[in-house]
């Protein structure tokens, strides 16, 4: 079983978990995920990897209390333990030594941003940051950016902390100060990643976004997470999670992501009524 070794609350509704899988800590690059189940009535829920620690045998992962089921997981203690804990799936991040690069994170995107700013900076990359959120108090892991960046740029929606604004916004400052950039990684909510590659896409910087559709197997067979790129259809779960931005016809990915909102709700409240009546 996989055991919670640590248990950090980040934010409202955010927790960072250490779980000891060792057999996925072994082999996890940044820019995978892993997908996870709480108990046999667990639906499996993919979860990219924040950190990982290859001697110690732990993967550290970060859930936002949204759905039924990341609120289980937000709920579990030290010394509880999932049923299924696999990986690592997906393609890892193609990390090379380009020069200058923005690693740009959107709320609870700036966790799995974390490894691949941490690995293009081994790489000799200057890495600089850009983290969003909508205040100064949900901004998340600013302290573990920083120890992995070259530079930091934050911004929020309502200016309480860095630049006030989105994180295009953040962008706009560090190329207006003359940096040379060349690739750039955008994780986030959509409606940001999109922000993002719009933005870019006239200056011909290389966008690099990990998205996250709904995902039910991870292995590409259930179809659930495709989405089209540069006009092909490509699966999330075993093409990605990592796409490059210009290419990925986000309207399309919002729609599907609209799609199973009513589904999701109804399953929750469900859920919630099985789990009060205590029904298998």
């Amino acid at each position: 079983m996989y055991r919670v070794v640590k248990k950090r609350l980040l934010s409202t509704g955010i927790t960072l978990l250490d779980v000891e899988a060792p057999a996925v800590a072994a082999k996890v690059e940044p820019g995978q995920f892993v997908i996870v189940r709480v108990d046999e009535l667990g639906e499996r829920i993919p979860l990219t990897v924040m950190n990982f620690d290859r001697e110690k045998g732990t993967i550290t992962i970060v859930v936002q209390d949204v759905g039924y089921s990341s609120a289980l997981i937000t709920r579990m203690n030290e010394g509880d333990e999932f049923q299924d804990f696999v990986g690592p799936l997906g393609v890892a991040s193609e990390i090379e030594n380009h020069g200058t690069v923005v690693c740009i994170g959107g709320g609870v995107g700036i966790a799995p941003i974390h490894p691949i700013a941490r690995a293009l900076k081994e790489a000799g990359n200057h890495v600089i940051s850009v983290l969003g959120s909508r205040s100064a108090d949900l901004m998340i892991l600013e302290e573990e950016m920083r120890a992995v960046s070259s530079e930091v740029v934050i911004a929020t929606n309502d200016g309480s902390a860095g630049v006030k604004g989105f994180v295009t916004d953040g962008l706009a400052q560090v190329l207006a100060q003359g940096h040379d950039v060349k690739v750039i990684w955008a994780i986030g909510p959509m409606v940001m990643m999109k922000a993002v590659v719009e933005y870019t896409r006239p200056l011909g910087i290389k966008t690099i976004v990990s998205m996250n559709p709904i995902m039910v197997d991870g292995t590409g067979m259930c179809g659930a997470c495709r989405i089209s790129v540069g006009n092909e259809t490509k699966f999330a779960c075993v093409d990605g999670p990592e796409f490059d931005g210009h290419l990925v016809d986000f309207d399309l990915a919002m729609k599907r992501l609209a799609f199973y909102k009513d589904e999701e709700n109804r399953a929750k409240a469900r859920l919630e009524c099985d789990h009060e009546g205590g029904h298998h």
